[in-house]
């Protein structure tokens, strides 16, 4: 049996290597991420993680547990993923400038057909950010793989006054809650 995690993430990938997941595989799931439809923040993150993890499952063994997980941000009701541009990722940035938004993160797990979807809610309280410092983060680069177009384990740290609930979470995958899922799949991580 493999732990299989459904995701190009570098800081996904970090965390599971962090917390040592014995038989750990990397199979990032493929093609174009379609968004679709749904009212709720929490409904929509369980269906992106479900998306991928099933597509991953295909080529999996059956026994192997394939970790699906999909990240967004959440002003108002409007979902914020990665940054398509450079003037995306400004306007995101002007956006979150001294609000409080809300980051939610899907979990999908699939073993032997079985499917478990569960979703994770942080608050994350930015400061007010001036045009020149959002200027200078989205030059650094850093903003445009990430949901949000920040990313408060890097350089956008500066801009976060608070988070409340799962810091991972915030860094796209909520190490507690993933930790109680393997745990009922028998695969205890201490």
């Amino acid at each position: 049996m493999a732990i299989v995690l459904a995701s190009a993430s570098p800081r996904r990938r970090d965390l599971m290597n962090m917390l040592e997941v014995p038989g750990l595989k990397i199979i990032p799931a493929q093609g174009e991420e379609i968004v679709p439809e749904h009212p709720e923040p929490e409904a929509l993150v369980k269906a992106l993680s479900a998306a991928k993890a099933r597509q991953v499952a295909a080529r999996c063994a059956p026994e192997d547990i394939v970790i699906g997980a999909d990240t967004i941000v959440w002003v108002g009701d409007q979902v914020y993923g990665k940054p398509r541009s450079r003037a995306q990722a400004v306007e995101m940035l002007r956006r979150l400038s001294g609000t409080s938004h809300e980051v939610y993160t899907g979990l999908t797990l699939i073993r032997n057909g079985e499917e478990t979807s569960e979703a994770e809610r942080s608050v994350v309280h930015f400061r007010t950010l001036t045009a020149r410092e959002i200027e200078a983060y989205v030059d650094s680069g850093e903003p445009m793989d990430k949901a949000g177009a920040y990313g408060a384990q890097g350089k956008a740290a500066l801009f976060v006054r608070a988070i409340e609930g799962d810091f991972f979470n915030v860094m796209g995958l909520p190490l507690c809650r993933l930790g109680q899922m393997l745990k009922k799949q028998g695969v205890e991580l201490l």
